[in-house]
């Protein structure tokens, strides 16, 4: 439980946040501002909040808590997966992005290929960061019960309270500056954890030691690179395949809370520099969030659940003082989490589908309100939601779950559609829907499928697959696009003359 002290830590950094949200609030005139923080964003700031958004609560307990029932091997997710993937986002896809002045991913989609992509990607992502949302309040609930023995709707409303406030009030810009703060709070927090847990256990020679004298359940907790009959979700080939080629550049280049940062850079080269000062960053996260996950095997073997080590750990591991900096810099994963992914649904949600289909040409401040709206919508739906996360082994298999039926069709027209010109509208939207179907499919027969419980990354792959051959094959046989369209969307692609009949055409 925690001590006065650590109430304190706790309180002091809840009203530290509320009051930086809030200060922002002043700059937000538009709905430019609010969505992309007047596209006047540093490099560094961006950098620190996709990397603060992207390890969130979910890694703080989810990997902690795969990394105690599996090993190691959940720690490819960030050095094999995600490196590689924001590099090749920085260098090729963000500078196309960016000289685009989008919006969304689902924006460049539809200008790509046609507004029936635009829409069905748009409602994707709108439906899977509304069910996530209820995924990181269970998270949330699983920390509080633990530490504070409060119930599981208390814990849910009280942080979908404090983290809509000051992402209504202060809209990207709130989103980004607080997530910096956020940052450095869960590095120091998640480092004293670490420490702690490795003076307790004799370091890291006698963290391997003590783990391998437990049994042969534990034989292969230190191995990085898994065969591919192992009982774990993370046999080399998924990880090769699932993760590397298709997950992981999914998840750095098309999803909207990582990228959305990104186009709101103040120039090209802040754009690109975001994202690899971001992976820089991100080298870093395993030690953080993997290692609490062995080191309760050694000092809590006996847990029922998984995701309960860190919250355990933290309980039993830490001072006064450190318990409620931990506490803080698990909130502060948390609410970044949380903040990313309403402020990019809300945009999604105004820009793709609100000024799209239901009210064009209104003025600008009737879109901000729209948005900041949105924003308390979706915070109801992820508190009534929260339970779903309950249906599955652990709460970071369910997310990799979801994203596996639509990231890699995504994904497919995504690449083809930047550096292969002759992808065509009609190419695009059948590989989309194709691919999910395909994603469908494997999950309905998954049991004559595959012999793994979890096989999200096999389904990953396969679906892009599908998504590339049904894109490529349809867009042979049907008209692309003109060059003029397309100049700025199909990497390095030069702008065409325009003939004078084209002009007058025109």
């Amino acid at each position: 439980m925690l001590t006065g002290i650590d109430y304190f830590v706790v309180i002091a950094y809840l009203v530290g946040i509320l009051l930086l949200g809030f200060y922002f609030r002043k700059f937000v005139h538009s709905s430019t501002d609010f969505f992309l923080g007047g596209r006047m964003l540093p490099f560094w700031a961006i950098g620190m909040s996709i990397v603060v958004s992207d390890i969130g609560a979910l890694d703080f307990v989810g990997i902690a808590g795969s990394a105690y029932r599996y090993g190691i091997s959940v720690g490819n997710f960030d050095w094999i997966g995600s490196v590689p993937a924001m590099l090749l986002a920085a260098f090729i896809f963000i500078p196309c992005f960016w000289k685009s002045r989008i919006y969304t991913i689902p924006e460049y989609l539809g200008r790509r290929y046609n507004d029936g992509v635009r829409t069905i990607a748009s409602l994707t992502w709108i439906i899977f960061f509304a069910f996530n949302l209820g995924i990181i309040f269970w998270a949330s609930a699983v920390l509080l019960n633990t530490l504070m023995g409060w119930p599981n709707w208390v814990s849910i409303i009280a942080t979908a309270s404090v983290v809509g406030l000051y992402t209504f009030c202060g809209g990207l810009t709130a989103v980004v500056m607080t997530d910096v703060v956020q940052m450095i709070i869960m590095f120091v927090g998640g480092g004293a954890v670490v420490f702690l847990g490795f003076f307790r256990v004799g370091g890291w020679s006698g963290l391997v030691e003590k783990i391998s004298q437990m049994g042969p359940a534990y034989k292969e907790h230190f191995d990085l690179i898994m065969p591919v009959d192992t009982q774990t979700p993370f046999p080399w080939t998924g990880i090769l395949f699932g993760l590397t080629f298709v997950m992981a550049n999914a998840y750095m280049i098309g999803n909207q809370s990582i990228v959305q940062r990104c186009f709101s850079a103040k120039n090209e080269w802040h754009a690109k520099a975001s994202m690899i000062f971001a992976a820089f960053l991100k080298m870093l996260i395993p030690v953080l969030v993997l290692f609490p996950g062995l080191v309760a095997i050694v000092l809590h073997p006996n847990l029922e659940d998984g995701d309960k080590a860190l919250p355990t750990l933290m309980r039993t591991l830490l001072p006064p003082g450190l318990g409620g900096l931990m506490f803080a810099a698990f909130l502060a994963g948390l609410m970044s989490s949380i903040d990313s992914m309403l402020n990019s649904t809300a945009t999604m949600w105004t820009k793709d589908l609100y000024e799209k289909f239901i009210r064009k040409g209104a003025s600008d401040l009737h879109y901000l309100k729209v948005g900041r709206i949105a924003t308390i919508v979706l915070l109801a739906f992820g508190v009534i939601t929260s339970p779903v996360s309950t249906s599955f082994e652990g709460i970071y298999v369910a997310v990799q779950t979801f994203l596996s039926i639509f990231q890699g069709p995504i994904f497919s027209i995504l690449l083809l559609g930047i550096f292969w010109r002759r992808t065509t509208q009609w190419g695009g939207l059948a590989g989309l829907l194709g691919g999910m179907a395909t994603s469908g499919l494997m999950y309905l027969f998954k049991d004559s499928l595959f012999t793994i419980q979890d096989p999200f990354l096999y389904v990953s792959w396969w679906s892009f697959v599908a998504g590339v051959i049904i894109t490529v094959a349809v867009s042979l046989f049907t008209q692309p696009h003109p060059a003029t369209r397309l100049y700025g969307l199909v990497y390095r692609l030069k702008q065409p003359e325009i003939s004078a009949g084209d002009m007058k055409l025109s």
